[in-house]
């Protein structure tokens, strides 16, 4: 597989990574040994950029993944993250920065993280102690990069002055447009941008029932996307994609990937999946060429995003 740069520290990954959110979180519960299987053939098919976090599982997500990598953790990028507490509530004090980061050495397996994200911004503490905290982590060795999620122009820069920030982590698909506005900041600061919930956290996989029909625990119960009126519509566009997809003899996922890499060749999607035959789908998006003319169609299919907010009112981030 191809290699990318993120950002303009040094640090380069495959251009597709996997996303192991959730094989422990948010979507349900997960066969742990098909999820193992889907990590080594990612790693046999050229994945070398692995995602997780602290909030997945307080430790569970992180020390499954590094029990699965260990054996060729040397070959590939691990990226974790801080930022919350157990009540779910922002949390980015130095103190707890170190805690996670100790925490998360611990639970990976790892003597350094390769890439540490603030998992959100927290409106309490300043951006600038956040950086200078990870900033000394990264002299201590513990930490390699700095990279922020679902941060605005504003942090991003200041965060940048005090550390140079490595990457960008936020929302962005087919379905999910907003970030757009911020990637002109990125690319005149030299940081790369990360894709989560590359394929509309499941939709343009296939994953089309209506919201009740989720088993509890599942977040789709309580998206936007699959809830009455916006469902209707959603599933009548992806079936234009479909067909587009077909045409190319490629899957939805591959053609909704295909179109994220050509956004840019500092973008890169981290789809998650607990499936190897869905992680082989995956990075077969990596050959798919998507012509002007398909991509003008994909923008006739959906102009601006899905129908639908990425998550309830309450819940949306506030870029600042």
């Amino acid at each position: 597989m191809k290699q990318r740069k993120l950002g303009s520290q040094g640090l380069t990954v495959s251009e597709i990574g996997f996303g192991a959110m959730g094989i422990t979180s948010f979507y349900g519960p997960s066969d742990k040994e098909e999820s193992a299987k889907a990590i080594i053939r990612a790693y046999d098919l050229g994945v070398t950029f692995f995602d997780t976090a602290e909030l997945y599982g307080w430790g569970e997500n992180e020390t499954f993944l590094g029990e699965v990598v260990k054996s060729f953790r040397d070959d590939i990028v691990i990226a974790t993250k801080f930022g919350f507490k157990r009540d779910f509530s922002p949390d980015s004090r130095p103190e707890r920065i170190r805690e996670v980061a100790d925490n998360s050495l611990r639970f990976l397996g790892v003597e350094q993280i390769d890439l540490l994200y603030q998992h959100r911004v927290d409106p309490n503490v300043p951006i600038e102690d956040v950086a200078g905290t990870v900033k000394d982590l990264i002299a201590e060795g513990k930490v390699k990069y700095f990279g922020l999620s679902e941060a605005g122009p504003e942090t991003i820069k200041r965060a940048h002055a005090v550390q140079p920030v490595t990457a960008l982590q936020t929302e962005y698909s087919l379905f999910e447009r907003d970030v757009e506005s911020i990637l002109p900041t990125l690319r005149d600061l030299g940081i790369g941008f990360v894709a989560y919930s590359p394929l509309g956290r499941g939709f343009l996989s296939g994953s089309t029932q209506p919201a009740a029909d989720f088993p509890e625990g599942d977040f789709r119960r309580i998206d936007p996307r699959w809830q009455p009126g916006n469902f209707e519509k959603n599933i009548a566009a992806t079936q234009r994609l479909r067909d587009l997809a077909q045409s190319k003899g490629a899957t939805a996922p591959q053609l909704a990937l295909a179109w994220i890499l050509a956004q840019g060749s500092d973008i890169v999607p981290i789809p998650g999946t607990r499936s190897s035959l869905r992680m082989e789908e995956n990075i077969g998006a990596a050959s798919l060429v998507l012509t002007d003319a398909d991509l003008a169609l994909i923008k006739d299919i959906l102009p601006t995003g899905g129908f639908g907010a990425r998550y309830a009112e309450s819940m949306l981030p506030k870029w600042i």
